[in-house]
């Protein structure tokens, strides 16, 4: 018999450290601890750094490209819909939840949470930051620090993980601080859509498999959340958290639309072509005549691009609720869009935006220099630090380490703590911050 997971146990309020039960019927009615979540999220410096941080095109100097920042907002709206959305519908299913307290609002501000806290792991210069930390360990002068770890530890640096980061930095204990920023149980689950370490490396079709979700050294803290929300099959797999396929909901819709504008914009990509493609994304619910009394190329784009928006925020919401019990099950093995009836005018926009924006010279010449930043960046921290634990530093070394945070403490004599906790820092750089520091050690 499959093990199915239950949604007041998902919907758990605890938070690290907490010995008692937190009661959503004993709850603020007006502020309840899910919107508690969402306020320390954005009030984070983890989370402002994202302000920085490239979404698909570094260095850009142009206004009205997304940053991570605004990107990560973005995506929370949409999933505060889709969470309001689909949280009503299981109210109505399972009236219980409501005798608890759980409103649908509880849902949205999960799903909001967990969607403005989705990138806050990445590193500067987009997905190619991800690569050239893990390059480093692999290919880099950090090859040379494999002997000194396990399996798994290395695994963690050469394939060094966004997510796995952010979920550091959200429940990661530093001295004073226990458990990160304190978040619950529930929209911590929703935020791991990879609910899995490094390694063992067991590739499944399960969309749940595509990556990994924390880091060997926050293993414990991601056992005992999902030990909380009940998401152990039996034979010890991690069933991912239902609202986690919400989360990846509202972030396939808002890159597949807003990577595009951003391409529109910048005039990699015809707009002519490009009312083309969204108008076939949305042609069994547009209104012709709405459409067609707009007069200027920006407001169709603008109307064409927020119907696109609520049409799969309904359907995703729907999608949510059909395959709902195979999600609980822990079977569902796809994302929600891939379900989508609008699935390959979805692929149509994605193939343009990849030819038109993601290979682009511009966007390629800029992520190679983000290679050359971070490596030398980290050959600099990790130099260092490695020789001050050996007791070997130079004057520069000292100088050098003198430069990192007083909030980042390594370990003295964790070779894998230290690596993991430089490789995390330079993640946390700003893609303005990393370039100066490497103009000044160049």
């Amino acid at each position: 018999m499959i093990k199915t997971m239950n949604w007041e146990q998902l919907l758990s309020l605890k938070r690290h450290g907490d010995n008692q039960k937190r009661l959503r019927a004993e709850q603020d009615p007006t502020r309840s601890g899910f919107e508690v979540d969402y306020d320390r999220i954005i009030f984070s410096a983890a989370f402002r750094n994202l302000q920085d941080k490239t979404q698909v095109i570094p260095f850009s100097k142009t206004d009205f490209v997304h940053t991570r920042l605004t990107h990560s907002l973005e995506v929370s709206v949409v999933g505060r819909s889709l969470g309001r959305m689909a949280g009503q519908r299981l109210l109505d299913k399972y009236p219980e939840l409501a005798t608890s307290g759980y409103t649908s609002n509880d849902f949205g501000a999960i799903v909001a949470a967990a969607s403005l806290a989705h990138d806050i792991g990445n590193p500067p210069f987009g997905h190619s930051g991800e690569q050239a930390i893990g390059n480093y360990f692999a290919h880099g002068n950090g090859l040379a620090y494999k002997k000194d770890l396990t399996d798994t530890q290395y695994h963690d640096l050469t394939h060094f993980e966004g997510n796995a980061n952010g979920f550091k930095i959200l429940s990661e204990t530093r001295e004073g601080i226990p458990g990160g920023l304190r978040l619950s149980y529930a929209t911590l689950g929703a935020f791991t859509k990879y609910p899995k370490a490094s390694l063992p490396y067991r590739p499944t079709t399960h969309v749940a498999d595509k990556k990994f979700g924390f880091f060997q050294a926050q293993q414990e803290d991601y056992v005992a959340v999902a030990k909380e929300l009940g998401l152990f099959q039996q034979g010890g797999k991690i069933m991912r958290h239902p609202l986690a396929y919400l989360v990846e909901a509202a972030d396939d819709i808002c890159y597949t639309l807003i990577d595009f504008e951003d391409g529109i914009n910048l005039g990699w990509i015809s707009e002519d072509y490009a009312l083309e493609y969204l108008i076939n994304l949305v042609k069994d619910s547009i209104n012709t005549k709405k459409y067609q009394q707009l007069t200027t190329k920006t407001d169709r784009l603008a109307y064409l691009r927020a119907l696109s928006i609520s049409t799969l925020i309904q359907e995703a919401a729907a999608l949510f609720m059909k395959h709902e019990d195979e999600i609980l099950a822990g079977t569902f093995a796809t994302s929600l869009t891939d379900k989508s009836q609008y699935k390959a005018q979805i692929k149509d926009i994605i193939d343009l935006s990849i030819r038109n924006i993601y290979q682009a010279q511009e966007v390629i010449e800029k992520e190679l220099k983000g290679y050359q930043v971070i490596h030398r960046l980290l050959d600099v921290f990790v130099g260092a630090a490695v020789r001050k634990q050996s007791g070997n530093a130079s004057a520069f070394d000292k100088l050098a380490l003198k430069c990192l945070p007083d909030t980042l403490v390594l370990p003295e004599e964790d070779t894998y703590g230290l690596l993991l906790g430089i490789s995390s820092y330079v993640a946390s750089l700003t893609d303005g911050k990393a370039l100066e520091w490497y103009q000044k050690m160049a």
